[in-house]
């Protein structure tokens, strides 16, 4: 099981140039293929995103597809896990939205981190490119 990270939502809903990897990456998972978690706070920042770009088709769209993956949970941040996320910011390890992002995957037991984000390289979960679950 590995955790997906925030911009692998947004390449697709974004259509950025890395979105074919993250939709056969999502589409492994909706179909319980691939087991992966996503936390709130990666739904929430989504939200914030493109309520802001005034995208709220696409934002209503995105929140209705959740309950269809299969192999997807969402994990709730503990109050535990945003103590150490600023633990981890303290260190400089990371910055505050990537440090809630690892702590919840260190908090569910996630094998890897599946990003776009290279500041998830060199510890101790790996990070994951979308294009590794290609199928």
């Amino acid at each position: 099981m590995f955790l997906i990270d925030t911009n692998v939502f947004l390449e697709v809903m974004l259509a950025r140039g890395k979105r074919t990897a993250c939709i056969d990456l999502l589409e492994s998972v909706k179909s319980g293929r691939e087991r992966a978690t996503v936390t709130d706070f990666t739904i929430y920042s989504i939200m914030l995103i493109l309520e802001s770009q005034q995208k709220l088709r696409e934002l209503d769209k995105f929140l209705r597809s959740l309950s269809a993956y299969k192999g997807l949970t969402v994990y709730a941040a503990s109050l535990a896990d945003k103590i150490q996320a600023v633990e981890l910011v303290d260190s400089g390890e990371f910055d505050i939205d990537d440090a809630v992002q690892y702590a919840s995957a260190r908090a569910v037991k996630a094998k890897a981190i599946v990003s776009l984000d290279r500041d998830f390289d060199g510890h101790d979960i790996p990070r994951s490119d979308p294009s590794s679950f290609a199928s």
